[in-house]
């Protein structure tokens, strides 16, 4: 028998499948030991930053003619990914062996964890209301492409606005693509 949400093919699972993800990592980095931390960390941070931008093109654009409830939830959302890409910042510029880095990891998986559940609550049942499954199938190849450009690292001053990223974006993942090459590899 098929599981029927890996069966399904749309952006809604997907994003639920990737804050899937996002909790194993963030298991992954609290079991490991110290000093193996910051190999662990790096796919974390890939994977919140490119989930966070290809929400930020392709989700929120999407529910922000949708009315005002959806506008308000948006707003929320996009205030949370703001925070977080900066916390993450912060932490990809931290010692990851050190206690202080444990820590803060802890307050910050706690926020991403709270703006996950906050989306499943809220985003993604009005994508579901507001758009057919066929338009669901289409934004899912748009996140994958969103991804695929997006940057692979936080960056404090990096825009909120899909224009923003649409703008800045490519440049900065040229650039985060590099970096990720001279430390080792695509992580």
């Amino acid at each position: 028998m098929t599981d029927k949400r890996n069966a399904r093919r749309d952006v809604v699972t997907l994003v639920r499948r990737q804050h899937d993800d996002i909790r194993r990592l963030f298991d992954a980095v609290e079991a490991i030991s110290a000093n193996r931390r910051p190999a662990v960390f790096q796919p974390l941070v890939r994977l919140l930053a490119v989930h966070e931008t290809a929400e930020e093109l392709v989700i929120y654009p999407n529910l922000l003619l949708v009315g005002s409830v959806a506008r308000t939830a948006v707003q929320a959302r996009k205030a949370e990914e703001d925070a977080a890409k900066k916390a993450l910042a912060g932490l990809e510029g931290m010692d990851a062996r050190s206690a202080e880095f444990r820590d803060r990891l802890g307050d910050f998986r706690a926020d991403v964890e709270a703006h996950a559940a906050a989306e499943e609550a809220e985003i993604l049942p009005l994508l579901e209301q507001h758009r057919r499954p066929g338009e669901l199938r289409v934004m899912d190849l748009a996140f994958k492409t969103a991804e695929a450009i997006a940057p692979t690292h936080a960056h404090r001053f990096a825009p909120e606005s899909a224009t923003g990223n649409l703008l800045l974006g490519p440049a900065v993942a040229i650039v985060d693509r590099m970096r990720d090459l001279l430390n080792g590899g695509s992580r």
